[in-house]
């Protein structure tokens, strides 16, 4: 079984900064055979990809919302991904969901619970 466990969300006014983490895990589970990607959903919205990053951790895809703003990375060596979200407006307001396994910009073998970002004007 896997886990994956994001943590870093919370209330941030318009402008401010938050970085995301997500620890992935399994007795089986090898992080370096993974893209690992995050992606949002917002009330009354369906869930969007937002960022994933290559294997290697070399190269990365973002949507057009937030290219230039975010930026997702990688550590091997702790088997964790981060997104690292800079000037946050309020529509970045959503619940973050990591992913394992990211095909494209919609499929994902493994997701975690998410975690709520919340952006005030």
């Amino acid at each position: 079984q896997v886990q994956v466990v994001e943590s870093g969300g919370g209330l941030v006014q318009a402008g401010g900064s938050l970085r995301l983490s997500c620890a992935a895990s399994g007795r089986t589970f090898t992080f370096s055979s993974y893209t690992m990607g995050w992606f949002r959903q917002a009330p009354g919205k369906e869930r969007e990809f937002v960022a994933a990053v290559d294997r290697s951790g070399g190269g990365a895809d973002y949507a057009d919302s937030v290219k230039g703003r975010f930026t997702i990375s990688r550590d091997s060596a702790k088997n964790t991904v981060y997104l690292q979200m800079n000037s946050l407006k309020p529509e970045d307001t959503a619940v973050y969901y990591c992913a394992a396994g990211v095909v494209g910009r919609g499929l994902a073998s493994y997701w975690g619970q998410g975690t709520q970002v919340t952006v005030s004007s």
